[in-house]
């Protein structure tokens, strides 16, 4: 499985293009930048069969549409964020320099869904608390995990549809259970790994430390 990242949209958002060695081929959070992503798609000869979304937050979802028109794709989200990427208000991008983003999404998803790549399986991990239909997407040991984790830190939950307990109950429940060598790639900033994360993270530390 080949992972790319690609700096996208006006707050440099991670979007992650994903494909394995035969070509088949998903993006993940296209927050803008549409043509670098489309270049790295021509440049590669891969097919992209979805546009999958971690979360509904304006700033990962600016470039969804106009990629879906290119490409002819299915654009994918946890049913529980449906009524954010359908309202620019909820999902906060008119009050962003890209304006109102809002669209009808194609197809709901829900909690340890799979989706086939090719031959192989991404499966879809419902980790609510930063949004409430925030996802993270497993394959093998690779982990994207949208603005649910990053390195070193944990989403915001302040905004709509925002629980800090609740985030911290998806994190220690469904991904610190995940083996220590488990590559992490976030929404916002580098990568890291669980192990790592167990070992630094304040927040999972403290977390661990109630427990």
């Amino acid at each position: 499985m080949i992972v790319k990242r690609l700096q996208a949209g006006v707050y440099a958002a991670n979007c992650y293009i994903i494909h394995t060695l035969d070509g088949d081929a998903i993006v993940v959070d296209p927050a803008g930048d549409v043509d670098d992503i489309m270049a790295y798609i021509t440049k590669k000869s891969i097919k992209v069969n979805s546009i999958i979304l971690t979360h509904g937050h304006g700033d990962h979802i600016g470039g969804v549409m106009e990629l879906k028109n290119k490409l002819k794709i299915p654009v994918m989200v946890h049913s529980a964020d449906e009524d954010m990427v359908k309202s620019g208000d909820l999902n906060l991008s008119t009050s962003m320099p890209i304006g109102d983003v809002s669209f009808e999404p194609d197809r709901l998803l829900k909690d340890e869904e799979i989706i086939h790549l090719g031959n192989k399986e991404i499966k879809i991990i419902h980790t609510p608390g930063h949004t409430r239909g925030g996802i993270c997407l497993l394959m093998d040991n690779i982990l994207i995990t949208g603005d649910t984790l990053f390195q070193g830190s944990i989403g915001r939950t302040d905004l709509y549809g925002g629980d800090f307990d609740i985030l911290m109950k998806s994190i220690m429940s469904k991904l610190m259970v995940l083996p220590d060598e488990t590559k992490i790639y976030p929404g916002h900033g580098g990568d890291s790994t669980i192990g790592y994360e167990k070992k630094s993270n304040p927040f999972i530390r403290k977390a661990s430390k109630d427990a």
